[in-house]
């Protein structure tokens, strides 16, 4: 009863403090902070107060945090009391008169207090809300700016900003973890935590629980064993009293946290995108099924994730075969031969590329060299591996006395591993060097005989070979339904593929321009051996074009055959490709507005031949500038039909495992799943658009001052209702602005992120001529991954 009186006459005193009355960073000990009040940071980053974490007005349970001031979207950074929520508004933060931090509510209840060690008087203290986020307790007695009595960033949540700890602090007894929320509206621990654990570890750690789900292997001296990001500085200290990691953010221009995600168990780094109002997902881990701690047991290395693929390292073998390709990492890998310590010529197989082994039970030695470290391992018979601490000097040993477990191939060059075998398996490989130095002189021997009896072989067969050539030639212009051209009359047409005379590089090979003996011009197309184009995608250009025509499609006259030569002859093409214009600041001037409007209308033309007008359905697949060929008057015709698709019937897509073309200008439905149709070929249209009206191409960062390609670039200008910006300076005042203006609102009906919204192209047509009003373009959600 005495402890209630007192703890009421306390929270009394509290609650008569005075409250801030504007928008600063601090308050003293003689005010508060109560619900419905803030503390900004000086440089109105970040912003502290109470807020409640569901927007349903039905939920009543309020939470002190700090959140970003600047970003429409509430995103909490730090909660104080995650495990003991206020059921009203009418809570206050305060200095209590021993100088901790206090959470008090209504009825005079403590709530939360910050743990603070030391008790001074509240009348010198202050809170402040610093532009890192930290929030800190200071006394104004003490000039030092960085001596806190208490900080935020020594109690971690869920969120790693730049400057806070992931480790431990002996010294203070303090351990820097984060712990993720039970969900998206209860802040309350989960049981997903990431953290250090205490001891000779250089590394990060998850849990589920108490259970470890990933771990980030060993500091190396300048990264962790995952993906290194230059965009931030990584910092690791140890020392006796305390080990941690932080990094910083190299351009303060940018908002970046790392968070954990309970419903995921991941990790995720995500980046502010201003233009886009949008949280942008940068990283995460694990990243596939071999970042999982251990799953194919001691000694096994995870080399891949789909289907999940473990195998032995040299110098061990399955426990159990069966259920090791059972993947039961308990029944793993195990030495193929005993050690016996002391025996001569024990040696270590050096292991690259891999991510090193859990450091828990290993030990380190910062003073001893490389070659130190080999001596010093074996005279530990219990000594099984070991590894350079430093990868930037090469000093520093780290030591691994049992079971070698969590191994995978790394994504980026570490640490080499040494790893111990034995004495049989050095004589082996003894034996197997100098059982090569004998064979080699002997096979090489072999070789000049065989080839002497085989070159007259050859002879014979190569003039056999040339009549059944002919007589396969001859089947092949019936199948083709095309000319058939002999290739010594391609090679004298083009001076035997003279540099003078290539006018490109094309789909699959080099264009040559030629001249027949008749004066006819000819474009020569001659498919590379290494090119990935074979037979099949040779006969399928090939019956395409045959069966194509359209006055914006390229005729294809004829084809060659001979051996490994392939040719396809299309008629001329004076004025060459639509990018030879379009993307060379020199001749852009050439293509005046209405000159584009043709093209624009003729490539549309062009395409709904293909996937309305033709026999067959064809989906292109590689549509871009440069596979749209100008004739002598500048009208367009479509080319390079090597990677196209025929559907028959009521057919309008298709997948594929083998994604090819130009990611320029492929569909997001291609670039990531495969998946092609019509609304494939449409997307490219729209990207092709944009680019004739811009005169800029839709690849890299094209507009460095925000960070975006022409696509990125002409949404930004479209919410902006400034999308005139977009239309190509050379232009000048000659083109009219409707026209302009539709074009460019087409453009972003045909780029629209899913396939169902956007336009075919018979409407596109419709909508290029028509004066109707057109409908609203759903702008796309760009997302930046990474591993």
């Amino acid at each position: 009863m005495v402890c209630y009186t007192f703890l009421f006459l306390f929270a009394e005193l509290i609650m008569q403090f005075p409250s801030i009355s504007s928008a600063t960073d601090t308050f003293n000990g003689s005010q508060s902070l109560p619900d419905g009040t803030t503390l900004v940071s000086k440089d109105g980053t970040f912003e502290m107060g109470f807020f409640s974490p569901s927007n349903n007005n039905t939920t009543t349970n309020r939470y002190l945090g700090i959140w970003y001031k600047s970003i429409p979207v509430r995103t909490v950074v730090w909660v104080a009391n995650r495990e003991n929520p206020v059921k009203d508004n009418s809570s206050k933060l305060s200095i209590s008169t021993q100088g901790k931090l206090v959470i008090l509510s209504k009825n005079n209840t403590l709530v939360w207090s910050a743990d603070t060690t030391e008790e001074t008087k509240a009348q010198s203290l202050f809170v402040q809300l610093l532009d890192s986020g930290n929030l800190v307790l200071r006394d104004e007695k003490d000039s030092n700016p960085l001596n806190f009595l208490w900080e935020s960033f020594d109690y971690p949540c869920d969120t790693f900003l730049p400057g806070m700890k992931i480790g431990w602090n002996l010294k203070k007894g303090l351990s820097w973890r984060l712990t993720a929320w039970k969900n998206w509206d209860d802040p309350s621990p989960g049981n997903f935590s990431w953290g250090m654990e205490p001891g000779n570890t250089r590394e990060l750690v998850m849990w589920k629980g108490s259970s470890e789900y990933y771990r980030s292997g060993p500091w190396n001296g300048v990264r962790f064993s995952g993906k290194y990001t230059p965009r931030y500085n990584l910092e690791f200290n140890s020392s006796q009293d305390e080990v941690y990691y932080t990094y910083k953010f190299v351009s303060n221009s940018f908002i970046t946290r790392v968070v954990l995600n309970q419903s995921l168990y991941s990790r995720q780094r995500y980046n502010w995108i201003n233009e886009n109002q949008t949280w942008s997902p940068y990283s995460v881990v694990p990243r596939d099924k071999c970042d999982n701690y251990n799953v194919c047991g001691p000694y096994g290395n995870c080399v891949g994730d789909e289907p999940l693929q473990c195998e032995c390292l040299m110098g061990f073998k399955p426990k159990s075969v069966q259920n090791y390709e059972a993947l039961d990492s308990s029944q793993a890998c195990v030495i193929s031969e005993p050690w016996s310590c002391g025996a001569k010529d024990r040696g270590f197989q050096k292991f690259s590329g891999l991510k090193l082994p859990d450091t828990t039970r290993s030990w380190i030695d910062p003073n001893l060299t490389l070659e130190n470290c080999k001596a010093k391992c074996l005279q530990n018979c219990s000594c099984i591996a070991y590894a350079s601490l430093d990868i930037r000097d090469g000093s520093g040993c780290i030591f691994w006395t049992e079971a070698l477990v969590d191994l995978r191939v790394a994504s980026v060059p570490g640490l080499d591993l040494y790893i111990r075998i034995t004495a049989s398996e050095t004589e082996e490989k003894r034996g197997y060097k100098k059982l090569v130095a004998v064979l080699i002189p002997v096979i090489l021997l072999t070789f000049v005989i065989f080839f002497i009896f085989t070159y007259s072989y050859w002879r014979k067969r190569k003039l056999r070979e040339k009549t059944s050539e002919e007589n396969k030639n001859e089947d092949c212009e019936a199948d083709l339904e095309l000319p058939f051209f002999d290739f010594a009359t391609i090679v004298r047409a083009t001076s035997d593929f003279s540099s003078e005379n290539m006018l490109g590089q094309g789909g699959f090979g080099p264009v040559y321009r030629g001249t027949l003996a008749n004066g006819q011009e000819i474009a020569a197309k001659r498919l590379c051996s290494n090119t990935g184009q074979g037979m099949k995608e040779f006969k399928n250009e090939v019956i395409l074009c045959a069966k194509l025509q359209h006055r914006n499609l390229v005729k294809l006259l004829g084809c060659s055959i001979q051996g490994e030569e392939k040719v396809l002859v299309y008629e001329y093409m004076p004025n060459k490709s639509l990018d030879y214009f379009l993307f060379d600041s020199s001749k852009r001037g050439l293509l005046n507005w209405s000159k584009r409007l043709n093209i624009i209308h003729g490539i549309a033309r062009g395409l709904l031949y293909l996937h309305q007008d033709s026999r067959l359905r064809i989906i292109h697949r590689d549509m871009k500038a440069s596979n749209i060929l100008l004739d002598n008057e500048l009208n367009p015709k479509i080319s390079d039909f090597g990677i196209a698709r025929m559907f028959g019937g009521n057919q309008t897509e298709g997948s594929t495992k083998q994604v090819v073309g130009t990611y320029g200008y492929m569909a997001p439905e291609y670039a990531i799943n495969g998946l092609f149709s019509t609304k494939s070929d449409v997307y490219s249209f729209g990207v092709l658009l944009l680019e004739i009206v811009s005169g800029k191409k839709n690849g890299g960062i094209l507009f460095p001052d925000h960070g975006l390609n022409l696509l990125g670039h002409a949404w930004r200008l479209w919410k902006e209702e400034t999308p005139m910006q977009l239309v190509d300076t050379s232009l000048g005042d000659t083109f009219t602005i409707s026209e302009a203006l539709r074009c460019i609102h087409v453009g972003l009906l045909c780029v629209q992120l899913h396939p169902d919204n956007r336009p075919n192209m018979a409407s596109v047509i419709f909508l290029l001529s028509s004066e109707n009003i057109l409908p609203q373009p759903k702008r796309n959600q760009v997302f930046l991954l990474e591993g």
